[in-house]
């Protein structure tokens, strides 16, 4: 399946990027030839706005867009003719579908998001995995993947629907999410072996969702979980906030590395 792609000013070598179409996780496969002033625009939650990598734009508020977000090392990196980067820390769906897509049109070369994870309560179910017991993660993480086979999809298929309607020629790349913690890691203290497989279990889950309803709208998926792999939390060159106390809000996104080393390094191999 052939993806539009960025304009070019002029007639670009084409680069085959391997990757597997419909299965969880995996991206659609798809050739790439090179971009040239391409006209971007990035969506999504905090994993996509930088929240918890710090260097944070003041003019964007609680939305906690960071200079270090893989959205701006992509631009830093490639000088896209045009830039707008309205990703927001909390997001869901209904967010960006309300107050994100202005920026689109039909002149959009790229489109990048990650979203669904606030949507299936992923900050809810990991205060409760931390803060409580292990059968009230359990059964948290339970209530979390009903809703992402469920209910999550329906939403995903509006956001993707409004996007394609907003931006009909642009290459859209759907980021995925790592899994949260190394098994059998480092790890000491904090929520016991079993909750955190479950955990990563609900992350799997949710990929796999999120790749299914992105490969039926013809959109990239990139899967990030092999870039973490090894820097997930509990292992020893983490990538990812743990709980971060007394101010809760930055727990659990990825680190400058895992912006860099994670994202960054996944969609420059896509886009």
């Amino acid at each position: 399946m052939k993806l539009r792609r960025f304009l070019a000013s002029a007639a670009p070598a084409a680069v085959a990027v391997g990757v597997t179409a419909l299965a969880p996780g995996s991206a659609l496969a798809q050739d790439t030839p090179a971009a040239t002033a391409v006209d971007y625009v990035a969506l999504g939650d905090s994993y996509s706005s930088g929240l918890g990598a710090g260097d944070y734009d003041g003019a964007s508020g609680d939305c906690k867009r960071s200079d270090v977000a893989y959205a701006e090392l992509w631009a830093d990196a490639n000088a896209p003719a045009s830039f707008d980067f309205t990703a927001c820390a909390g997001a869901v769906t209904t967010d960006v579908v309300s107050d994100q897509l202005g920026p689109l049109d039909s002149g959009t070369d790229l489109v990048t998001i990650s979203i669904g994870g606030n949507d299936a309560g992923f900050e809810d179910t990991m205060i409760t995995c931390v803060f409580q017991s292990t059968s009230s993660c359990l059964a948290a993480v339970a209530t979390a993947n009903t809703y992402i086979t469920n209910s999550l999809p329906a939403r995903l298929d509006a956001v993707y629907d409004a996007i394609r309607a907003e931006a009909p020629n642009a290459h859209v790349v759907v980021m995925g999410y790592p899994r949260m913690y190394e098994l059998d890691g480092s790890c000491w203290f904090g929520i016991d072996e079993e909750a955190r497989a479950a955990i990563n279990g609900a992350a799997d889950n949710l990929v796999g969702v999120i790749a299914d309803r992105a490969a039926d709208h013809g959109f990239t998926f990139a899967d990030v979980r092999p870039a973490f792999t090894g820097h997930e939390i509990c292992s020893d060159d983490e990538w990812l906030n743990s709980a971060t106390l007394p101010d809760y809000t930055e727990s659990y996104p990825p680190t400058a590395e895992g912006q860099s080393g994670g994202y960054y390094a996944v969609l420059e191999a896509l886009a």
